[in-house]
Parts: C-alpha cells; sequence; structure tokens
C-alpha cells in the first residue's frame, strides 16, 4: 500500500510539473507526462492513465500532432468512461475539440466543446469552463457570429477572474482586441491587446506572449506602423517556432507576409506564403492554406504571371470548398442546440440531446446520420399517435349531431395546436438542414385564409382586440401552393401579433399586386399595435432562440423558433420577409409570394366516392389504434384492405395475390417499410410493380435517398383525408 501511494504522489508530481513547464519548455513537459503514463500502467491506475493521456493528447496538440492527439485523447476517454469519471472525460473531449477546429474542423469541435462545458458547468468549474468559452467564441467569430462570439468571450473572462486565472484572462483579450479592430476601432483594440501583453509577462507564459505580441503587431499593421509590426511578427514567430505551435507559425507568417506586400516587398512576400503552405499542408490547417493561397493568386495576377496565378487560384477554390462548404454547412446543422445553451442553459436537456444525436461520433457523416435518426423517431412516436387522434375526429364529425360537433371543434383546434408545436421544432430540424421541401398542390386559398382567421379569432377576442382579414377581391379562389407551409407563416405571424397586442389591433391584408400569364404576385402584410421592437433588436428577431428583452419582459414566453420557421419558409418560396416597427407604437411584417392559379378542387364528401369501389390494398400498419381508423377510411371508400403488422408479413402477402395499391408505414417491427418496399420492387411477384405509398409519421424519411426510387409517394400522417383520397384515385386512373 505504501508503494502504491508512493507512485501515485510520484506521477502527481510529474503531471503537475509537466503542465507548469508547458508554457516553457515542452520538450520536457512531455518527457514528464510520458514517465507519469509509464508509472501508471505498472500500478495499473487507470485515473492516473487517464489523466496522463490527456496531458500528453494536450502536448501533441500544441506540436501540431493531430493524429497523435487524438489517439490519446480517446484513450483518455476509455480510461475515465469505464470509472464513471465524467469530468476525465471532459477534459478528453476539450483536447480532441482543439484538435478539430484547430485544423478547421468546427462542426466536430463545436460538438465535443458543448460536451465538455456541459460537464464543466455541472461541477462550476470555472476554470475550464473559462478555456472552453474562449474556444467557442473563436468558432463563432471565424464563422461571422459576432454576436455569439462577443458573449463567449465575455463569459470566458468572467470565469478567468472566478478561478483568479490571469492566463486565461489574457488569452481572450487576444481575439477581442482584433475584434475591435475589424470594427475600426484600432485605439480600443491597442488598449485590449497591451492589457494581455502586461498580464502574459507577468505569468510568465512565453508562449501565451507570443499570440498577444502577434496582436499588437496586427494593430501596428492597421495603423500602418509598418517597423512596429515588422518587430512584432518577428519576434512572435521566434518564440512560436521555439516550441513548435503550428498554428501560430502558420498564421504569423501569413501576416508577415501581408505586411511585405503592403510594403512592396513582394519577392519576401512570395517566399513566406508559400513557406505556409507546405506548412499548411503538413499539418493540415486548411484556412491558413487557403487564404496564404489567395495571396499568392492576387500576388501573381497582379505581375501578370497568369500560369502561377491559375495554380494558386485552384488551390484556394479546392481548400476553401472543402473547409468552409464541407465544414460550416454541418455546423449550422447543429446550431439549434449551441444557441439553447447560450439562452437557457438547460444542461441536461442539452446532455440527453447530444446523447441522442452524436454520441461519440468522429466524422460528419455519421453526425448527420444519429440528427436523422433522433428527428426520425421524435417525429414517429409524437406524431402516429396523433395521426389517430385527428383522423378519428374527423370521421367522427360525419357523424355526430350539432352538440358533439362544437366539443369536437374543440378538440380538433387543440390536437391541430398540439401539432404545430411539435412540426414547429421537427420543421425547424428539416429547414436548418436544408431538407425541406414544398408540397405544391390546388389550395383554396380564400378558405385557407379564412381557417386562419377562425383559428386565432378566439385568441384575439379573449384579448379584446380586433382581428381583421382583408383580401383583395382581385384574387384567384384557388393557387397551387404548400398549404401547411403558408398556414404556419401566416399563422405564426398572426399568433405573434396578438400574443404581444394588448390592445387595438391585428390586420391580415393580403393584395394582388401583379399578374403576369397564369401566376399573380401577392402582397401579404401582418400589422399590429403591439408593443413594437426596438430597433437594435430587430436585426436579430429572425434568429432561431432569440427573444427580445420587450417581449420576454412580459411574460409571453414562446420557443423563440417561429420567426426563424416564417424567414426559412419565407425563402423555400423564393421570397423574403421584411419588418417595420417602433418600439411601443406596434409593427407589420411583410412578403410577397407568386403563386399559380389553379382550378378549382373538390371536397371528398361531394365527391364520387365509388371511384375506389372494389379496388384492393395491402395496408402495412403495426400502430392498432391507426389500423382500425385507416381500415374504416378505406372501407368507407369501397377498399377492400388485408392489414399486415410488419414488413416481413408486407412482402409474404405482396406476393399472394395482386393488388391495387400498398400502403406502407416506416417504422415496424421486424422489418421497416423502407426495406420491405425494397423487397417488392427488387423481386418477382405480382406486385413488383403496383404503387407503394409511404404512409409515415417520420418528417425525415423523405430524407432517404436510397429508397425514394421505391415509393411512388409520401403520405403524411395526420393524413389529410382529402389529399389521401385524391392520390389514390389519380393513381387508379393512370
Amino acid at each position: 500500500m505504501n508503494e502504491q501511494n508512493t507512485a501515485l504522489s510520484k506521477i502527481t508530481h510529474l503531471l503537475d510539473q509537466s503542465y507548469e513547464l508547458r508554457v516553457n519548455d515542452l520538450q520536457e513537459s512531455v518527457k514528464l507526462a510520458n514517465e507519469a503514463l509509464l508509472l501508471s500502467e505498472k500500478i495499473d491506475d487507470k485515473a492516473c492513465i487517464g489523466k496522463s493521456l490527456n496531458m500528453l493528447s494536450l502536448f501533441s496538440m500544441i506540436c501540431g500532432k493531430g493524429g497523435e492527439a487524438l489517439s490519446f485523447a480517446e484513450r483518455a476517454i476509455k480510461c475515465f468512461e469505464s470509472l464513471e469519471d465524467d469530468r476525465g472525460v471532459a477534459d478528453a473531449k476539450y483536447s480532441i475539440a482543439g484538435i478539430h477546429y484547430k485544423t478547421n474542423n468546427y462542426h466536430l469541435g463545436m460538438i465535443y466543446l458543448i460536451d465538455a462545458l456541459v460537464i464543466y458547468q455541472k461541477y462550476d468549474d470555472w476554470h475550464n469552463q473559462s478555456r472552453t468559452q474562449k474556444s467557442l467564441g473563436s468558432i463563432y467569430e471565424i464563422l461571422g457570429d459576432e454576436n455569439n462570439a462577443t458573449e463567449a468571450y465575455r463569459i470566458a473572462i468572467e470565469t478567468a477572474k472566478k478561478c483568479k486565472n490571469k492566463n486565461f484572462e489574457s488569452n481572450v483579450y487576444n481575439p477581442m482586441s482584433g475584434m475591435l479592430l475589424k470594427k475600426d476601432k484600432p485605439k480600443e483594440a491597442l488598449e485590449m491587446i497591451n492589457k494581455s501583453i502586461e498580464l502574459k509577462l507577468e505569468t510568465g507564459d512565453d508562449r501565451g506572449l507570443a499570440f498577444a505580441i502577434y496582436g499588437r503587431g496586427k494593430v501596428y499593421s492597421y495603423n500602418k506602423e509598418y517597423e512596429k509590426a515588422s518587430a512584432d511578427f518577428i519576434k512572435a514567430l521566434s518564440i512560436h517556432e521555439k516550441y513548435n505551435e503550428v498554428y501560430g507559425i502558420g498564421m504569423t507568417k501569413h501576416k508577415l507576409a501581408q505586411l511585405y506586400l503592403e510594403t512592396g516587398e513582394s519577392e519576401k512576400a512570395k517566399t513566406l506564403l508559400k513557406e505556409v503552405v507546405a506548412h499548411s499542408t503538413k499539418y493540415n490547417l486548411s484556412r491558413t492554406k487557403y487564404k496564404a493561397s489567395h495571396l499568392l493568386y492576387e500576388t501573381y495576377r497582379g505581375e501578370n504571371e497568369h500560369e502561377k496565378a491559375l495554380k494558386y487560384l485552384e488551390s484556394y477554390l479546392i481548400e476553401k470548398d472543402a473547409s468552409v462548404n464541407s465544414q460550416t454547412v454541418k455546423v449550422i446543422e447543429n446550431y439549434e442546440r449551441i444557441s439553447k445553451m447560450k439562452y437557457e442553459q438547460q444542461e441536461e436537456n442539452l446532455k440527453r440531446e447530444k446523447e441522442a444525436i452524436v454520441i461519440k461520433k468522429k466524422q460528419a457523416e455519421e453526425t448527420a446520420k444519429m440528427r436523422q435518426s433522433f428527428l426520425s423517431a421524435m417525429s414517429h412516436e409524437i406524431r402516429t399517435p396523433l395521426n389517430a387522434v385527428t383522423s378519428i375526429i374527423s370521421m367522427l364529425k360525419e357523424r355526430a349531431d350539432a352538440d358533439d360537433q362544437k366539443l369536437l371543434k374543440s378538440l380538433q383546434f387543440s390536437s391541430k395546436n398540439l401539432m404545430r408545436i411539435i412540426n414547429d421544432i421537427l420543421d425547424f430540424s428539416k429547414l436548418d438542414s436544408d431538407k425541406m421541401e414544398l408540397e405544391m398542390y390546388s389550395v383554396n386559398f380564400e378558405e385557407l385564409i379564412n381557417n386562419i382567421k377562425e383559428t386565432y379569432l378566439g385568441m384575439a377576442l379573449e384579448k379584446g382586440i380586433e382581428l381583421n382579414v382583408q383580401i383583395d377581391v382581385a384574387l384567384s379562389k384557388f393557387y397551387m401552393l404548400d398549404e401547411t407551409k403558408l398556414f404556419q407563416i401566416l399563422g405564426n405571424l398572426a399568433s405573434n401579433a396578438i400574443k404581444y397586442t394588448n390592445k387595438g389591433f391585428v390586420s391580415i391584408d393580403i393584395k394582388l399586386i401583379s399578374s403576369v400569364k397564369n401566376k399573380d404576385t401577392i402582397s401579404f402584410s401582418i400589422e399590429d399595435t403591439g408593443v413594437g421592437i426596438a430597433e437594435d433588436e430587430q436585426s436579430r428577431l429572425f434568429d432561431s432562440f432569440y427573444i427580445p428583452s420587450t417581449i420576454t419582459t412580459r411574460n409571453n414566453g414562446g420557443t423563440g423558433l417561429g420567426l426563424a420557421i416564417v424567414k426559412k419558409i419565407v425563402e423555400l418560396f423564393g421570397s423574403t420577409v421584411s419588418l417595420t416597427s417602433e418600439k411601443g407604437k406596434g409593427s407589420t411584417f411583410y412578403f410577397e409570394l407568386t403563386l399559380e392559379r389553379a382550378k378549382a378542387i373538390v371536397q371528398v364528401n361531394q365527391k364520387h366516392t365509388n371511384q375506389l369501389k372494389n379496388t384492393t390494398a395491402i395496408l402495412a400498419e403495426d400502430n392498432e389504434v391507426n389500423a382500425l381508423v385507416m381500415g374504416q377510411l378505406l372501407k368507407k371508400w369501397g377498399v377492400k384492405i388485408q392489414r399486415v403488422k410488419n414488413g416481413c408479413d408486407a412482402v409474404k402477402v405482396a406476393k399472394e395475390a395482386k393488388v391495387d395499391f400498398i400502403l406502407m408505414d416506416i417504422h415496424m417491427p421486424e422489418m421497416n417499410g423502407f426495406d420491405a418496399a425494397k423487397l417488392i420492387r427488387n423481386s418477382t411477384n405480382e406486385n413488383q410493380h403496383t404503387p407503394i405509398y409511404a404512409l409515415t409519421a417520420d418528417v425525415t424519411a423523405v430524407n432517404n435517398e436510397d429508397y425514394l426510387t421505391y415509393f411512388n409517394g409520401f403520405l403524411w400522417k395526420p393524413l389529410q383525408i382529402d389529399r389521401l383520397f385524391d392520390t389514390l384515385v389519380n393513381q387508379k386512373e393512370k
């Protein structure tokens, strides 16, 4: 036992010493951490093994050895997970985040930083919260999100002061100085960076001092004080090279090359930029590489050396496409969770969501698959029972008396409201990942607008305000449009207007602007006399999860998703939504849509429902209530069905007798609807070419491109009875 305690004490000492020495003697730090690892393995202490691996991961990352750093961190995670030590896991994930975002893999960097931050917040670990927030701020800044970057930096300074860590505090002043420079505030930027240098000199952090001196060089360069700037860049570079700080070397050489170009020393600049390209290629610093390639392209183009210019232009385009398109798009996919953390700090919810979407995922493709699986399950599990509710209500309304009609109407309104809330969440995720598409069909436009008015009239009357709706008489009665999406746009804008108006009115005004051939351009405006939006908050109003202070102070709640969804859906229609508002004097939201005029449609209860008489169908549905509802509906139309409960039985029955339609649920036991449809299509049977319709509540099902060719279409739950009838009739008549 004494030997064990002695070994543990020595390991702790080695690790503490290695961490302290990293500032001025990184090689010695690596040596000491390796000694700690060997001793930890000798006594088989997993906690010490994990700590040693984390330390080696940090040092490898500093040296630009990304592969080694990742390997050490992943081994550390296994150790800490076996011990159920989530703080150790957080440290390893922080290291992995640094590896990813410093090589411009921002989406993965963000994910791991969030994981780590949630754990650090759980334990009030100010030390690690500070460095994690600083890293998040850096990513936000790279992506151009200045507001979130500023907020992350502010929290990083606040937490650094709580743990009295001047190094962490000074680290944040560097990027903040750069942000001030971008705002054309060189005086404030210089004051900020000098504050950082002062703290670095006080703490003796030589490596950190190099970054601070580099930051001051940028300010001098901005002020065209080239001699001072050059001296700072050269001094910073010498320190970075001393510690083999690959990230610092790349960016300092790039800035020094820019300075040489500005002072007319193009040959020195080109030499340096080529070094940056080679250095960035070696260490996978794609952002630095494409910036250097672009400078070389511009330089050679200015010298009329077109062949060389073209070479570096191609390098720039290839590298930027890889860095920006594949990385930034996926950052946006995860932005919902990041924003939620910032505004609500729902740590446990974030943890569960993260576990459901991207548990231990290392690649962007795997992240996307996990995200899709989560949305698919959420969509199916919530919308499937709601499908039964709404379908049963529709069927009961056909046979109910006047009193029951009122109750059913109330129930229908409540169920639709619940569905809209769910759709807001699901649709935002689809819109945010560019997976949403419009479903255009003939819609009774006047009836749709009246339905919107009826839906929100009660809400307005309860508040004692007027809800006015004006529809231009020159408009067509029917248009080709996505009814659900337009309802979402106008519904969100109308409900918001009513919610934040305490007296006066809300007005929906719809006018015909122009007509060309068979298309009308229509303006929509939603005006209210409510609280209004302050001018400084209007630019962020359409951001996800953003709720202005004028609203939150009135206890009106809301998710902050409604207007973000409005903006994205209007853009799907090829338009933009705008706002005019004044605090205390109301708001007006307005947009224009160009819609194609359509032929009149007939309601199901007026149709010749015998059009489907004596047709046959296989209904693959595992949910008993949904199967009962669908069975009753199809029976009323004269469709004979054979119901099965899973994909295996659907394939089996499809081989036995020819049918007119196959209605296939997607999520079923034993075999899902995707695989069942594939087997029916790819095997010789009487229904190989029978129309198959996906009958699903899963909003992400249509994204499964490998299976789309097996289906004739998707019928979404909750079912729109008119559309189901039309789909089957149109298919029969083909």
